[in-house]
């Protein structure tokens, strides 16, 4: 799987994470980030283009995949914001204790596999006045499709780069100790199974 996760899912995550229903979400957190930021699971860099560059000292654009950071090259040389690498996965964070003013999660959290512990780090370094946004998808609220969801995921995030179509995110953004300042949830355009939302802010 080392080959098709290097050199073919990051084809696959670039293109679904880059569907017009997709982005058009990203554009109702992204530009709320400000001062330093740390993103996780930046991914191919497709948050970029939506940011508040008067808003952004920098960005820690925090990526273990070696395959997904040689894909986001192309943002990056269009980019006007500083962004520095940090290829470590989100349960290992190399900063500082309060070092962020923004963490930056943008379906990220379904893919982490230890998403307690890596919740705890972006605690650990988001500054006490700080904030986190994020926009992901995870349960749905109709029983039938949670069904589904529940059914499809061990057999989805062997081919899906480790995403879990059942996580529900305010619950786990809860039980780290975050507080939700906004909340919105819905479905976008695609399967039920992958669709619906949740975005918002978090303290």
């Amino acid at each position: 799987m080392r080959f098709y996760d290097e050199y073919i899912l990051p084809h696959v995550i670039n293109c679904a994470c880059g569907l017009n229903t997709v982005c058009k979400q990203r554009e109702k957190v992204v530009p709320q980030a400000s001062g330093r930021v740390l993103e996780v699971g930046i991914g191919s860099a497709l948050n970029l283009p939506y940011y508040q560059r008067s808003e952004v000292e920098f960005i820690w654009g925090l990526e273990p995949s070696a395959g997904m950071r040689a894909k986001a090259q192309k943002n990056l040389d269009a980019a006007d914001v500083a962004v520095k690498w940090l290829d470590l996965p989100g349960e290992s964070i190399p900063l500082a204790n309060d070092s962020a003013d923004t963490v930056l999660l943008t379906y990220t959290l379904c893919t982490i596999p230890d998403w307690q512990a890596a919740l705890a780090e972006m605690r650990r370094v988001l500054k006490p006045d700080g904030k986190l946004l994020f926009c992901e998808h995870g349960l749905a609220p109709s029983e039938k499709v949670q069904r589904w969801q529940q059914r499809i995921t061990p057999f989805w995030k062997k081919i899906a780069g480790g995403c879990h179509l059942d996580r529900n995110i305010p619950a786990l953004l809860q039980a780290a100790g975050f507080r939700m300042e906004t909340l919105e949830a819905g479905y976008i355009k695609g399967p039920r199974i992958a669709a619906f939302n949740y975005w918002g802010r978090a303290v």
